[in-house]
C-alpha cells in the first residue's frame, strides 16, 4: 500500500466517522422518545389521563434525557377505544459540510391503553 492509498482509506474512514458523529445523536434521542412512549404505556391509570396530561408527562421525560429536537406541536394524542393512540412524528436536520445537510424523519407510535391492576 502506497502512502497516497493510504491517505485515501484515512479520508474515507475519516468522512464515514464524521458521518456517523451526525447520526449517532439524532438516533439517539429517536429511542429516547420511544423508550419514553413505552414507559408510558405500561404505567398503570395513564389512558385515564387526558391529551393534555399525557403530554406533559412525555415533555418531562424529555426534558429528563435531554431531547431538544421534539417539540410540542410534534406530539399528537388520538382517542382508541379505552385509551390513546400517541404519535411523535418530528424531523431533524444536521449541518454535514457547506451547503450539505443530514435530514432525518422520525415517527414514533404507541397505543396506550388501560391496564387492568
Amino acid at each position: 500500500m502506497t502512502l497516497t492509498s493510504f491517505i485515501l482509506v484515512l479520508a474515507v474512514v475519516g468522512v464515514f466517522i464524521y458521518m456517523g458523529m451526525k447520526l449517532i445523536p439524532m438516533y439517539s434521542e429517536f429511542f429516547s422518545v420511544k423508550k419514553a412512549l413505552e414507559g408510558m404505556a405500561s404505567e398503570p391509570g395513564m389512558a385515564d389521563n387526558p391529551p393534555e396530561k399525557i403530554k406533559d408527562l412525555f415533555f418531562r421525560r424529555m426534558g429528563a434525557d435531554y431531547v431538544d429536537d421534539v417539540k410540542p406541536e410534534n406530539f399528537k394524542a388520538a382517542r382508541k377505544d379505552a385509551g390513546w393512540v400517541v404519535t411523535v412524528d418530528y424531523e431533524v436536520r444536521r449541518p454535514l459540510i457547506a451547503n450539505f445537510e443530514i435530514i432525518g424523519h422520525f415517527n414514533a407510535e404507541k397505543e396506550i391503553k388501560r391496564i387492568s391492576e
